[in-house]
């Protein structure tokens, strides 16, 4: 691979390239992303969703033990 950009001007290893390589694998990088970003969002949700509930619980846990109706 070094062989072919040996006699190449600078630009066409550092621009050129990597332009066509982000115009041929665009949309596959975007999907990509998405993905990552998209898994993260609701790996969010599930984290604020859980904590929210244990939250609840022992809110809900420590007002009836007090009471002591179980």
């Amino acid at each position: 691979m070094g062989e072919i950009f040996a006699g190449m001007p600078w630009w066409v290893k550092w621009i050129a390239v990597p332009v066509i390589a982000l115009v041929v694998f665009g949309g596959l990088i975007a999907t990509v992303i998405g993905f990552v970003i998209g898994l993260l969002f609701k790996l969010l949700v599930f984290v604020a969703l859980v904590g929210g509930l244990v939250y609840v619980v022992r809110k809900f846990m420590s007002s009836s033990s007090s009471r002591g109706d179980w």
